[in-house]
C-alpha cells in the first residue's frame, strides 16, 4: 500500500504559511492583477556551457521541502515537492527540470495549475501571471520508481531501499527542481518508511514521528543552502553512528546495520581528517559530516568510488573495508568537496576543475605526508606533478584545456590531475603562504554560493598583489602546457596522434579519474 504524506511543521517553518507563500510580492512589486497574457514564459535554460539544457530562468528557488514515502512492498516512492520560488520577471509560465517522474498534480499559490511534461521539462502555467519579485509556493505531487530505466538516473536501488547520486545533472530524476548549482536553496525533508527501515537526508534530524501502519517519518533540515546536485535521500536498514569531531563538530555516519562493526575502523578516521583539513582551509563549513556506505556493493550500482553529497559522502561499503593507506587519501578527497564543490559550487559545469583539482590536490598532499606511495609508486607531490606535467599536451589534445570540458569528458583526468597541476603551478609562482591565503579568501568570499574560474583568478590576483589572469588563463585555457615555475628542466612529452581520443563519448556516469585512489 502506498501512503500519502503531508508537509510537516518543520517544513512550514521553512516555507512559511500557505497564505503567506501563495503569492507574496515584495513592497516594490506591482499588484497581483496581471492577466496571463501580460507576462512572458521563463527561459528553459540557464546557459551552462556543458549542459545547455539544464536549469530554468525567470525565477529562483528559495526553498524546497521534499516529502517522500517509501513502500517496501512495491519499492515505489510517493512524493510531494514544495518549492518557494521568487519570480525575476513577469512570469506567465515557468519550467522545472523533471525526468522519469509520474506527475499527478501541480498547484501554484494553492491553486491548481496547468502543466505538461515535455522532454526533461515540467512546464507549469499558473492561473495568473506571477509579477516580478513575487514569491509563490509551488507544490508538485508525483510518484517515482527508483528502478525505472532512464537515459540516466540519480537513483541507486539497494536490496532494502535506495540512495541517490545526483551529480552532475540527475537530481531532476528524483524531484522536480531548478537543476543547476547556481540556484542553491534551503532544503528540508520528510522521509516516511516502514519501522524496520530508516530514512535519512542531508543536514540534521529535526523530528521523528511514529505513524499508523507501522511507519516512521524522519524529518531533516540543512542549516545551509544546498545545490540540487548535492541532495541526498536514502532509505534502508541503517544505523546512525554519532561521534565528536574537532571543535565540537557533530559527526554522523549512516551505516548498514549488519556491517556497522566491520566499517568502524574506516569511520573512526573522519575526526583526524577534518582536523588536518581545517588547519589548511579553515573551519568545516557545515553543521555535520559523515559517511554513507550505501548498502549496495554491486558493480553496476554506481561506477565511482565515492560521491560527495552535502554533509554525507556516498561510498560502497567494500571500499571502506580496506586498510587506511588504501582509503585515507580518497576519504580526504571527498571531505575537501565540503569546501570546494559544496560550500562553493561551480557557477558553470566548466568550472568543475575547481572542485576536482582541489580535492585531488589536498588528497595527494595528505597521502604524501603519510608516506603512502601513490598508484604510480611515487611518494612526493613534486614527483607526481613532474609526471603529470609530461602528459600535459597529450591531455590537452585529447580532453581539451583544463577549464574547457564538454559533457563527455567532464570527469576525466584533465579536470582532476590537470587541475592539481594548475594549483601546483600557482603555488610555485606565488609561494606557499600566499597560495594558502588565496585558498582561504576564495572560500570565505564565495561561501554558500557559486563561483566561476574568473572569480578564482580575481582572488589570486588580489591576494598575490599581481595580475594572475595571463598566467592562469594560459594554464586553464591554453592548448599547450606552459612552462612550470621553478622547474625549467621539466619537459612535456610530444603529442602522439594515435593517443588522441575523440572528444565525444557515450553519456552516463563516469569512472574514477582521481589520483587519490
Amino acid at each position: 500500500m502506498r501512503y500519502r504524506t503531508r508537509v510537516t511543521a518543520p517544513a512550514a517553518a521553512l516555507l512559511g504559511t500557505a497564505a503567506a507563500l501563495a503569492v507574496a510580492p515584495t513592497a516594490s512589486a506591482r499588484p497581483l492583477a496581471l492577466r496571463p497574457d501580460q507576462g512572458t514564459p521563463g527561459a528553459e535554460t540557464l546557459g551552462d556551457s556543458v549542459y545547455p539544457s539544464l536549469g530554468n530562468d525567470g525565477y529562483r528557488v528559495e526553498a524546497y521541502h521534499l516529502d517522500f514515502a517509501y513502500d517496501a512492498t512495491t519499492r515505489l516512492v510517493d512524493a510531494k515537492a514544495t518549492l518557494r520560488i521568487k519570480a525575476t520577471q513577469d512570469l506567465s509560465r515557468f519550467s522545472l527540470d523533471a525526468l522519469g517522474l509520474d506527475v499527478r498534480a501541480v498547484k501554484v499559490g494553492g491553486v491548481a495549475a496547468t502543466f505538461e511534461q515535455v522532454d526533461e521539462k515540467l512546464r507549469i502555467t499558473p492561473v495568473r501571471t506571477l509579477p516580478r519579485h513575487c514569491a509563490a509556493q509551488v507544490c508538485v505531487e508525483y510518484g517515482a520508481d527508483p528502478a525505472k530505466a532512464l537515459a540516466y538516473t540519480a537513483w541507486v536501488p539497494t536490496p532494502d531501499g535506495f540512495a541517490i547520486c545526483p551529480q552532475p545533472n540527475a537530481a531532476h530524476t528524483v524531484f522536480p527542481c531548478n537543476d543547476h548549482p547556481t540556484d542553491k536553496a534551503d532544503f528540508s525533508f520528510r522521509v516516511t518508511v516502514p519501522n524496520t527501515l530508516r530514512g535519512v537526508a542531508n543536514g540534521s534530524l529535526t523530528g521523528t514521528e511514529r505513524l499508523d501502519g507501522d511507519r516512521t517519518a524522519y524529518s531533516y533540515r540543512s542549516a545551509d543552502p544546498i545545490a540540487t546536485e548535492l541532495v541526498q535521500i536514502t532509505v534502508g536498514d541503517y544505523v546512525v553512528k554519532e561521534r565528536q569531531g574537532p571543535h565540537g563538530l557533530g559527526l554522523r555516519d549512516v551505516v548498514p546495520t549488519a556491517r556497522a562493526a566491520a566499517l568502524e575502523p574506516a569511520l573512526a578516521l573522519t575526526p583526524g581528517l577534518v582536523e588536518w583539513l581545517e588547519q589548511r582551509l579553515g573551519a568545516y563549513p557545515f553543521e555535520t559530516y559523515g559517511l554513507l556506505p550505501c548498502n549496495n556493493d554491486a558493480a553496476n550500482a554506481f561506477d565511482f568510488t565515492g560521491l560527495e553529497t552535502q554533509t554525507l559522502t556516498l561510498y560502497k561499503p567494500n571500499f571502506l573495508l580496506q586498510e587506511e593507506k588504501k582509503i585515507g587519501s580518497h576519504m580526504m578527497h571527498e571531505l575537501v568537496h565540503s569546501y570546494f564543490g559544496n560550500s562553493v559550487s561551480p557557477a558553470n559545469w566548466a568550472d568543475l576543475w575547481l572542485n576536482e583539482g582541489h580535492a585531488d590536490f589536498y588528497g595527494l598532499l595528505y597521502r604524501y605526508e603519510r608516506g603512502w606511495a601513490d598508484s604510480l609508486g611515487l611518494t612526493t607531490m613534486e614527483a607526481r606533478m613532474k609526471d603529470t606535467y609530461a602528459k600535459g599536451d597529450q591531455w590537452r589534445a585529447s580532453s581539451g584545456p583544463v577549464a574547457a570540458p564538454n559533457a563527455a569528458n567532464l570527469f576525466d583526468s584533465q579536470r582532476y590531475l590537470g587541475g592539481v597541476l594548475v594549483l601546483y603551478a600557482l603555488r610555485e609562482l606565488v609561494g606557499e603562504d600566499v597560495f594558502n591565503r588565496i585558498e582561504r579568501t576564495f572560500l570565505e568570499r564565495h561561501r554558500n554560493s557559486a563561483a566561476t574560474t574568473a572569480n578564482y583568478i580575481a582572488v589570486a590576483s588580489e591576494i598575490s598583489g599581481s595580475d594572475q589572469s595571463g598566467f592562469l588563463n594560459d594554464w586553464l585555457y591554453g592548448t599547450k602546457t606552459p612552462r612550470m615555475p621553478n622547474h625549467p628542466d621539466w619537459t612535456v612529452t610530444p603529442v602522439v596522434s594515435s593517443l588522441v581520443a575523440p572528444r565525444h563519448r557515450a553519456p552516463g556516469h563516469y569512472p574514477d579519474s582521481t589520483a587519490t585512489l
